[in-house]
This record gives structure tokens, sequence and C-alpha cells, in this order.
């Protein structure tokens, strides 16, 4: 096995003491400016976090596999955090076994919190839409069956009527004569 150069072993067998007088000096007095800089504000602190927003909404879809939707949601200003798991079925417990052998009617879902003020809901449709078929009827791409089917659940009369717009507007409608098959239900 060869060592890995950035290993703490590798970096204890480093020579210290080989370091002049003059670079040790020139390291300590570049740590302190450093630190000076961070704590006048000048850089942000490493790890330091943003202004929790004022409200936050949420919005649940359903579109295959939620892992591979779940990157494009993570990867969008205004998305605080994003949750995946089952919804809409029938049984009390859902868990991977249960829901893929298709006898909990439950579906893989997203549930994606966001912030209003940065990120509408319109944009967030776009891109759950960007990331399903919704002329598929049985799945979404090469994973089949119910709990892979597409669908958007609302939480109150707005967001439903956003949602049916979007779906006629984003759901290959007047394209090769496919329709969206994409469900819109309650259920936040």
């Amino acid at each position: 096995k060869y060592p890995c150069p950035r290993s703490a072993t590798a970096i204890e067998r480093w020579p210290v003491s080989s370091t002049t007088g003059a670079a040790r000096y020139i390291f300590m007095l570049a740590n302190l400016l450093i630190t000076l800089a961070v704590l006048l504000g000048f850089f942000p602190a490493v790890g330091a976090q943003e202004k929790a927003p004022a409200s936050t909404k949420t919005a649940l879809f359903a579109g295959g596999c939620f892992w591979c939707m779940q990157p494009s949601f993570d990867r969008t200003k205004g998305v605080i955090k994003t949750t995946v798991g089952y919804t809409g079925g029938k049984a009390s417990e859902a868990n991977y076994p249960a829901v893929s052998s298709h006898k909990t009617q439950h579906r893989e879902a997203i549930e994606v919190t966001y912030d209003p003020a940065q990120l509408s809901y319109e944009q967030l449709l776009g891109i759950y839409w960007s990331n399903i078929d919704p002329t598929q009827a049985d799945g979404q791409f090469a994973d089949v069956g119910l709990c892979y089917q597409a669908a958007i659940y609302y939480s109150d009369e707005e967001a439903k009527k956003i949602a049916v717009a979007s779906k006629y507007a984003h759901g290959n409608y007047g394209r090769d004569d496919k329709r969206s098959l994409t469900q819109i239900q309650h259920g936040l």
C-alpha cells in the first residue's frame, strides 16, 4: 500500500524542524492576519450559516426515484432542505421492501422546504418537470411501478391552481399527441 500524502501519518512525518525561523515567522504572521480578517468580518468564517428565512413553505413531489430528483432541488438557491421518503399510501408503515413490492400504495417522494422570498412554487414546479417524463404512465424512466409514478401534492387551493396551470404549461400538451399523466393530489 502507498500512504496517502494527505493522511495524518504522512503529515506527522514531515520534518517540521527543517522550517527556517523566517518561514515560521511569516507563517504565524499570515495566520494572525487571516484570523483578524475573519474576526473583523472581511471573510465569513468557515461553516458560517446564512440567516434563517422569516418564513418557509413546503412542496411535495413524487417523480420516480427520490434520490434521482433530490440533487436538482438541493442545488437550487432558496431551497432550505429536502427530505426523501414515501407518501400517499394506505399502510401505516412505509419501508423500502414494502413500498417496492407495490403493496402499500405509497410513492417515493421528495419534500422540499424553501424560502418563498428567494424561490417561487412555480420555479420549483419547473425543476420538477425537468426531472420527470410526464407522459409515462407506469413510473419514471427505468423505474416502473406505482411507487415511481409522478404526482404533485398540494397543500391548498392556490397551490393546486398553480400546479394545474404548470401541468398544462410543462406537461407535453400539444406535443406528439401525448398528454401529461402526472396526477395532482391533495397531500401536504
